[in-house]
């Protein structure tokens, strides 16, 4: 087996701002890389969680121009933790008032997780603006994948992680546990919504790690960070992304002539590989990569190093 391709080294942006994409929402913004260099743009999960230094060093900074911005509501972009006027639609349109700041005519899309769903979104709805995709983790926000997480399915692999989300609600709302913790999330008590946060993000820390990690798991549940992710998160699983159930898979054929790499960890757990699998059905020319020893997170050796080898290979 080949060595492993490691993070680039950190990198500081050349560029930040804030770009007012209207309705009440400021977007904050940053470029690194080389100015000039092949256009992409990063597209954080979550929804809510936020861009972070790191994730910057998937790109090799002496060949790309990488635009990485904060989704509305988290992050450095304002109002925090908003659920107003926030929808995958309001998002693609952001990219493309992103794209038009930026001046760059085309570019290549890279998102892991939701990201993966907004990115699937954005291609389809803009084509002609995608000179590539690089995606991790597919969520396609079908029912089964959302009640994956908030139903069956991670309940039975973190029975006692289940245990204590499900804690928080009573006996007679855990048939419904999006929208029960819709009701603690948009609470008028600042300690009700703060709890819910907290177990909420606790929840989706667990799923997201292959092996035992309290340190990210600290970030996961720091206060500021939980609630714009729980709040953002839960607004759009009860509403399903905006998307028709199967609709990424039925427009996959408008990706037809991008070129595509999706790395997908064998053991992830919070973005399961049969949505993968689908994806590649629907869209043959998809490069899959089923990392057999990798989970959900890009920092994991395996999802690191196809992300990496796939942004080396469409640097050229």
């Amino acid at each position: 087996m080949t060595d492993r391709l490691t993070l680039y080294p950190p990198i500081e942006p050349y560029e930040t701002g804030m770009l007012d994409v209207g309705e009440g929402h400021i977007l904050y913004w940053e470029r690194c890389g080389t100015p000039g260099g092949k256009p992409a743009v990063f597209l954080h999960g979550g929804p809510g969680s936020g861009c972070s230094p790191k994730q910057r060093q998937q790109f090799d900074p002496a060949k790309y121009d990488v635009l990485l911005f904060d989704q509305r509501g988290c992050g450095r972009s304002t109002p925090f933790a908003s659920l107003e006027n926030n929808t995958t639609w309001d998002l693609v349109q952001d990219m493309e008032r992103l794209r038009e700041m930026a001046g760059i005519d085309k570019w290549m899309v890279f998102g892991g997780s939701w990201g993966s769903t907004l990115s699937l979104a954005y291609a389809q709805t803009h084509p002609t603006r995608v000179t590539e995709l690089v995606l991790r983790g597919i969520f396609l926000f079908r029912q089964k994948e959302v009640d994956w997480l908030y139903e069956y399915g991670a309940s039975e692999l973190y029975p006692e992680g289940w245990e204590a989300f499900t804690g928080l609600v009573q006996e007679g709302e855990r048939s419904g546990l999006v929208e029960a913790y819709h009701r603690r999330l948009t609470s008028g008590d600042p300690a009700t919504r703060l709890a819910a946060a907290k177990a909420w993000s606790m929840w989706e820390g667990l799923t997201v790690t292959l092996l035992p990690d309290p340190v990210m798991l600290e970030e996961f549940t720091e206060d500021q960070h939980a609630i714009a992710v729980a709040r953002i998160e839960n607004h759009y699983m009860r509403n399903l992304g905006w998307l028709d159930d199967n609709q990424l898979i039925e427009n996959a054929h408008k990706l037809k002539g991008i070129p595509g790499v999706i790395v997908q960890g064998r053991h992830d757990c919070c973005t399961p590989p049969s949505a993968a699998w689908d994806l590649k059905k629907a869209w043959p020319e998809v490069e899959l990569q089923i990392v057999a020893d990798g989970g959900h997170l890009f920092t994991e050796p395996g999802i690191t190093d196809g992300l990496v080898r796939a942004t080396d290979r469409f640097a050229t």
